[in-house]
This record gives structure tokens, C-alpha cells and sequence, in this order.
């Protein structure tokens, strides 16, 4: 085990240069500049000329990749264009938002998912059944950033019993964090929770046909053990995987429900970099982005193991 893991780290420099080089190619390849949009109406050719050299821009686009390419293996993410600070002090500034919105969101996924897809599974064909099904295709269909905004409308507007906007920290202020965090979570949880559900109703079916189920059930073993002990924790494998992956999209779809919620994450500071034509920023925050995903995913194998004594690494 220990030997894979190394192998998959490794396995990660390849992975977060491919990313960064198409990072770099794609913003670059986006109309605008950087001098241009930070100075705005007050751009001169002498003042766009001044900020080209003092970050470099004035260099061949390969000459700019691998100059950035050094810093990083330096530890360095180099400096914001818009902001005139560390990139990497920036997103150290917002990572705590973004990551407490994603773990909220998924515990609000998993609290609905794994009731509701457990339920649909036992009672199959049932009016529950039908109505978790409607709820996950309903799930999957609606936007995230619509039904961001619906929820502002009736619990923020109409009821005026959640903020709709801003954020305090869950250390700070626990009760006031939470208020915060119910309707950005709720928005993006949801959508998580309609896949999982779905996942884990077809994952549990599947296993409750197996032999080793129906041996546990003629050993006179209640129903709640053979669900609980036997069959979910075999059906857990694929529902695993598909959360590990979903944790990267959350983390991806805060981009949009951190800019409708106005939070201070890491999604809407890339969002506002883009903007800017910040190429620093946009590079560092995606380079760390890829390495969150890529992580999950070497965290959910390893999972599997522990899931299934079968499953092993060499």
C-alpha cells in the first residue's frame, strides 16, 4: 500500500504540469491584458509598457511559462498583477472559506442521500421510492446557480430568516457562520445529494440480490443488521467514488454560488482574476485546484481497500 501511494504522488507531477501548461495557454489566449484592464480609461502606452516589464510580459509566452514554471518548483506561485501581492498569500486568505462551504455541502448531501437512497433501495417501487427518484432527477436538472437564486428569494427576501450574502467565520461566530452557510450549502449540496441517492439506490439493489445477503437473512438475522453491516457497506464502493469526484465538482461549482452568495472564496477570487486578466492568480488558483482533486482521488482508492479486504495495491 504504502509503494502505491508513492507511485500515485509521483504520478502527480506529470498531472499538475499538463494542467498548468494548458492553464497558461488557454488564459493567454483570451482577449485583453492584464495593464489594460487593471489601468482601465487611464491606460497610455507608457504606463501598459511600465507593467508589461515589471511582470514579465513583454517576454515570449514560452520565455513567461517557464520563468512561472521555476518560481513554482521554488515554491513561489508567483505575484498577483492586480492585487501586487503573493498569489499563494491570496489563496491561503480564501481557502477557508471555499472549504468550509464544501464540507457544509457535503454534509448536507450525504444527511439526505444516504436516508433517502437506503429507503428507495428497501422499498422499491414504493411511493417513497418514486418520490426519491422524482427528487433526483429534479436534482440533476436544476442549475445550481437558479436555485441559488430561488432560495435567496424565499428565505432571504420573502422570509427574511437567512442571510442571502456575505460571510462570517464559523470560528469567530458558530452561530452566525452557520446562518451563513445554510443557503450556499443547500445549493450546492442538493445537486450532490440527487446523484448519491441514485448511486446508492442502484448500488444497494445490486448487492441485496447477492448470496452472502440472502445467507445472512436465513440465519434469522434481523433486517436493520443485514442492511446496516451487510449489504451498505459492500454497496458503499461505487457511492464512493462518486463522492470523491463530487467533492471536486463542489469545489469547481463554488465558483458560481460563491459569486451569487457574494462569499469571499477562492472561487469568486479566480473568477474576479479572470476577469482582470490576472494570469498569476488564475494559474495558482487552478494548479491548486488540480491538486485538491487529484488528492481526493488517491484518498477514495486507498478507501477502497479499507471498504473491501478484497481490493489490494501493489
Amino acid at each position: 500500500m504504502f509503494k502505491y501511494i508513492i507511485r500515485r504522488l509521483l504520478q502527480l507531477i506529470p498531472t499538475l504540469l499538463g494542467v498548468s501548461l494548458i492553464t497558461f495557454v488557454f488564459i493567454h489566449l483570451a482577449p485583453g491584458d492584464p495593464a489594460t484592464a487593471i489601468l482601465g480609461l487611464e491606460a497610455t502606452p507608457e504606463k501598459i509598457e511600465y507593467i508589461e516589464k515589471k511582470y514579465g510580459l513583454d517576454k515570449p509566452l514560452p520565455i513567461q511559462y517557464l520563468v512561472w514554471l521555476k518560481s513554482v518548483l521554488q515554491g513561489d506561485l508567483g505575484r498577483s498583477i492586480s492585487e501586487n501581492q503573493p498569489v499563494s498569500k491570496l489563496i491561503l486568505q480564501r481557502i477557508p472559506v471555499t472549504f468550509q462551504l464544501a464540507i457544509a455541502s457535503m454534509l448536507v448531501s450525504l444527511l439526505i442521500a444516504l436516508p433517502a437512497g437506503i429507503l428507495s433501495a428497501v422499498k422499491r417501487d414504493s411511493a417513497f421510492d418514486y418520490g426519491a427518484r422524482i427528487f433526483a432527477f429534479i436534482g440533476v436538472s436544476v442549475p445550481n446557480f437558479w436555485f441559488g437564486l430561488l432560495l435567496i428569494i424565499v428565505f432571504g427576501v420573502t422570509l427574511q430568516v437567512l442571510p442571502v450574502y456575505g460571510y462570517v467565520s464559523v470560528l469567530e461566530n458558530v452561530w452566525e457562520g452557520l446562518r451563513h452557510l445554510v443557503l450556499p450549502a443547500f445549493t450546492l449540496g442538493t445537486s450532490l445529494a440527487a446523484i448519491v441517492t441514485r448511486m446508492v439506490r442502484s448500488s444497494l439493489l445490486e448487492v441485496l440480490h447477492q448470496d452472502y445477503v440472502l445467507t445472512a437473512r436465513s440465519k434469522g438475522l434481523t433486517e436493520r443488521r443485514v442492511i446496516g453491516v451487510h449489504a451498505f457497506r459492500n454497496a458503499l464502493i461505487p457511492v464512493v467514488t462518486i463522492v470523491g469526484l463530487q467533492l471536486g465538482y463542489i469545489l469547481g461549482g463554488s465558483v458560481l454560488t460563491e459569486t451569487v452568495f457574494a462569499l469571499p472564496g477562492l472561487g469568486r477570487l479566480m473568477v474576479e482574476a479572470i476577469f482582470k486578466r490576472d494570469y498569476p492568480l488564475v494559474q495558482g488558483a487552478v494548479l491548486f485546484y488540480a491538486l485538491v482533486f487529484v488528492i481526493v482521488n488517491l484518498v477514495v482508492d486507498v478507501l477502497y481497500a479499507y471498504l473491501d479486504p478484497r481490493i489490494q495495491y501493489q
